[in-house]
């Protein structure tokens, strides 16, 4: 079967000229001989005429050129659909792409999203939001929500806001229910990742997969802001995780562990992102992985 692509392109993300971006797109599908149609992402993350396009046009392939909060939306519209998924990074931060080894150059995007090597990936809900990268609750949430305000987008814009954010930095009470086990935690911030890093190759859960089934939770515990800081790095160059029901799991700054699901109380309202967009916070958070919901192209 012939395939047919389409493309979304999001006109706020990251810093790349849009107008050059399209103009790439044309000429690589046209040397190929493929058809395919361009159109913006939605920025209310509306995607219901989706099913009905992709079967009505026979669409086979779907490129979502934008960064990691832009893939969510469209996934969660066609999870049911015989159509494969690639991402040409535009983002901030990448993490879906990079953890999936996809060029952060957008000739060499498009060029991996052409050959159409398209494998199970998985996804995760949060009270059935569907989330396909990293979310979490506190610290990180907090700059997110910061950034998602911020006049001017790319790496260094989120750095200074995460600076900004750290000096003022506070931990939250939560109560984690995980694979029979419950255990209450002030913590600084909870990271909870399919994929392996934040983003820019920022690692938050070394060990973690796009589909192996299991999501990486990992749990920034209260201490002093500079030990906390000592012990994410440790953690992220060792990856050391730790069962919940290990005798030494509670004796580390940091807590990681691997689960198909969990529920997080939350009841001071920490902040809450979804693959870095904040969106509003819950006081009780359902959590489960659902293993290869979809098919991304990737190297």
């Amino acid at each position: 079967m012939s395939r047919k692509f389409l493309f979304f392109i999001n006109p706020i993300s990251g810093t790349k000229n849009k107008l050059q971006l399209e103009e790439k797109i044309v000429t690589a599908c046209e040397k190929k001989g493929v058809a395919f149609e361009i159109l913006f992402t939605s920025k209310e993350g509306r995607y219901d005429f989706l099913p009905e396009k992709i079967t009505n046009e026979n669409i086979t392939d779907i490129a979502i050129c934008g960064g990691d909060g832009s893939v969510g939306p469209i996934v969660s519209a066609i999870l049911k659909l015989p159509v494969n998924v690639g991402i040409i990074p535009l983002g901030s931060g990448n993490g879906l792409a990079r953890t999936a080894g996809i060029p952060n150059s957008v000739e060499k995007a498009i060029q991996v999203f052409l050959a159409g090597n398209a494998r199970p990936t998985d996804v995760f809900l949060i009270n059935n939001k569907l989330s396909t990268h990293v979310s979490g609750l506190g610290f990180d949430a907090k700059v997110a929500e910061d950034f998602s305000e911020a006049k001017s987008r790319g790496l260094n814009s989120y750095t200074k806001i995460a600076i900004k954010n750290f000096s003022s930095a506070k931990t939250y009470p939560f109560t984690i229910h995980a694979d029979g086990k419950t255990f209450s935690v002030e913590a600084f911030l909870i990271a909870i990742a399919n994929s392996n890093q934040f983003g820019n190759n920022f690692k938050v859960a070394p060990k973690a997969s796009i589909c192996d089934g299991l999501l990486d939770i990992v749990v920034v515990k209260k201490t002093s802001k500079t030990m906390a800081v000592l012990s994410f790095i440790k953690q992220v160059l060792s990856g050391n995780i730790k069962s919940v029901h290990s005798k030494k799991f509670h004796q580390n700054n940091i807590l990681y562990f691997q689960t198909d699901k969990l529920k997080i109380e939350n009841p001071r309202l920490a902040p809450l992102h979804i693959d870095g967009d904040p969106v509003e916070s819950l006081k009780e958070l359902s959590i489960e992985i659902l293993p290869a919901a979809y098919k991304l192209i990737y190297p």
